[in-house]
Order: C-alpha cells, then structure tokens, then sequence
C-alpha cells in the first residue's frame, strides 16, 4: 500500500436521517346531539372501530342502502322455493325440515363463522358469512318474517347507544313478563 492510502481519514459515517412520519389529521369525535330527529349513519351499527387511530371509512354495509337488495332477492328466491320440490331445492329441504331445525342449522352456521374469525381465516369469514346470511334469510322464511320488518328495527335503532339500547331491553324484560321489578335474581 502507499503512504496517500494510509494517511487519508476514514470517511464518516453518514448521519441516518430518520424519516419524518406523515402528518395524519385525525377526525374529531361527533358531538352528541340531544335531539330526537338527528340520526347517526348506519355505520354505528357495525363494530365500534375507534380502536385504531384513523379507522378507515367505508360506506355503510347492508340493511338500509342499495346492498340490502341482494338480500331481499335472496329472500324473494327462498319464498318462491317454499313450494319446490325437496329433492331439487335446497331451500325446500331446510323448509321442510321446520322452523327448529332451520333454527338449527342457523346455529351451526353462526359457528362456523365463528371458528374462522378466532382462527383469522378472512377468506373462509367471506364464506362462512355468506351461509350465515343465507340461513338467516331462510330462517326468516320460515318464520313469517320480511326483510323490511328487519330494515325497519335497524332504522328505529340508529342514532341509539347499544349500551342504552341494552339497557332499555334490561329494564322492559321483566316487566313484560308481569315482574315488579327490573332487578331479575
């Protein structure tokens, strides 16, 4: 080696430049309105998302907008299948069966899709949600009930706090039963 190699200094170290984060403006909480006539969006009906810092904003899903048209066709399907043949329809076969083993087979559904989100399966949740709605609807069938009777529950209940809401249920349970009082033992 030559002497300009050993006496030239070591090159230092270049400063690691963290980078700066991007500034995020966060939306600030709604103010609580104590009118009657102001409603919440039918978001508030999903699950409460204030966990993370900028939940991300989607539209409302089902229920009270355009989506909720698959559902009422689906619902449409299933009442036409009521007086198909078992053997070619799928729906004719759980109607046949009764209210409680639709009922039943709801229940195992629900489960399913219970399994898949504990274990973080979002595709099979996609799936397992599908036959949920589906049962569901097949349920409501057999029940006597319309999806607008549900539509209708849903809009009553927006703008209202679960917890108030639950609370509400608490207290009117015991009473429609004929109990003097809203502490059930």
């Amino acid at each position: 080696m030559g002497k300009s190699a050993k006496h030239k200094p070591a090159p230092k170290p270049k400063k690691q430049v963290k980078p700066k984060p991007n500034k995020q403006v966060k939306a600030k909480p709604n103010k609580q309105v104590k009118s009657k006539k102001v409603r919440r969006p039918a978001r508030a009906l999903v699950a409460d998302q204030s966990a993370s810092p900028d939940p991300p904003r989607h539209p409302a899903p089902l229920a009270i907008g355009p989506a909720s048209v698959v559902l009422d066709r689906l619902w449409s399907v299933v009442m036409s299948r009521r007086t198909a043949n078992p053997a070619v329809s799928h729906s004719a076969r759980l109607l046949a069966r009764g209210t409680a083993k639709v009922a039943q087979k709801f229940g195992e559904e629900a489960v399913e899709c219970l399994i898949e989100a504990v274990a973080g399966n979002r595709d099979a949740v996609i799936a397992e949600s599908a036959d949920v709605l589906y049962h569901l609807i097949v349920l409501w069938v057999a029940s006597g009930i319309r999806p607008d009777e549900v539509w209708e529950e849903l809009k009553r209940r927006e703008g209202i706090s679960g917890i108030a809401e639950k609370a509400a249920r608490a207290r009117d349970l015991p009473l429609a039963f004929g109990l003097e009082t809203t502490k059930i033992p």
